[in-house]
């Protein structure tokens, strides 16, 4: 097959407590991608939809994913792509993340599964380079792995999967406002305090016991954040009340998504999710601020082909 068309997550990182470590994948918002083999030893980017991205391949995540690969890999093919935005960039919801982790999967589907999945992560981390100044893991592992994701180590790199309870629901707003992430990570203080520290370690153990447990009234008391949502919600209007909305909705807890602006809440079952959803419009609507909501389930697989 000389054309593939893949779907692939959008992701949210950091999940209150796991900052730059943890994510998991959402199952019904993510964006399309088409990959073509073609005979031409280069990487072509042919159309852009959803967003104004660049089509210049060394500028464009996607682009300088495929072309790492293909280059290390002594290909004698090329790559054009198509890239089909289906949530806004700069969302806090992995978006270069998910250009990249499609690109990794696609180029190695044509190379035969040559790449390990910790070796495409790894490509993808180039993509995120590009996006945010840094290679960081959470997001692209998400979206690579699906469900659940814990980046235990970086040197060296060490992806462990967690378990997702069958009733765990995830609702999302997206205010469309722009938080940059360098102005998210540079408003973070440099030193934290031990008694700060302790508790986003105990959280950490809590959520992902959990996860493992279903526990859902443990993960609920463990999506607490001490380092950096306390700084970065300045950025993101009516935030405290999003989340007490959530709460008073049923939700087991909430806070932001990757650097923001979006806002996550988790609940048992979809019931309570569209609660939420219906909780986070009636925040939003008098506001003047556009906004996107979006209810998921935690999707248990990461990048795919679907069909045309």
């Amino acid at each position: 097959m000389d054309q593939i068309r893949i779907f692939s997550p959008a992701t949210v990182a950091n999940v209150s407590c796991g900052y730059d470590t943890m994510a998991f994948a959402l199952d019904t918002l993510g964006d399309e991608m088409v990959f073509r083999k073609i005979n031409e030893p280069e990487v072509r980017i042919s159309k852009i939809t959803g967003a104004d991205l660049p089509f210049e391949v060394d500028e464009n995540v996607a682009g300088v994913v495929a072309k790492a690969m293909l280059a290390d890999s002594g290909a004698s093919f090329g790559i054009e792509m198509e890239i089909h935005k289906k949530y806004k960039p700069g969302s806090g919801l992995g978006s270069s993340a998910a250009s990249s982790a499609g690109a990794a999967y696609a180029v190695n589907h044509f190379l035969e599964g040559k790449f390990s999945q910790l070796e495409m992560l790894r490509y993808s981390m180039m993509g995120e380079e590009v996006a945010c100044g840094s290679p960081i893991a959470d997001n692209v592992a998400g979206a690579l792995y699906g469900g659940f994701i814990l980046i235990r180590s970086f040197e060296p790199l060490e992806v462990v999967s967690i378990p997702v309870p069958s009733e765990l629901f995830a609702t999302v707003i997206h205010p469309q406002i722009a938080v940059k992430t360098e102005d998210a990570r540079n408003v973070l203080p440099k030193e934290i305090p031990m008694k700060t520290a302790i508790a986003q370690w105990a959280n950490v153990g809590g959520l992902i016991s959990g996860l493992f447990a279903s526990d859902y009234k443990l993960i609920g008391r463990s999506l607490v954040d001490g380092v950096a949502e306390p700084y970065r919600k300045q950025f993101i209007p009516h935030f405290d009340q999003l989340v007490k909305s959530a709460k008073d909705s049923g939700a087991l807890g909430g806070g932001i998504s990757g650097s923001g602006p979006s806002v996550f809440a988790l609940s048992k079952g979809e019931t309570t999710a569209r609660q939420v959803e219906a909780a986070f419009d009636a925040v939003y609507k008098p506001s003047g601020i556009d906004y996107h909501i979006y209810t998921s389930a935690i999707g248990p697989r990461g990048v795919r082909i679907i069909k045309d």
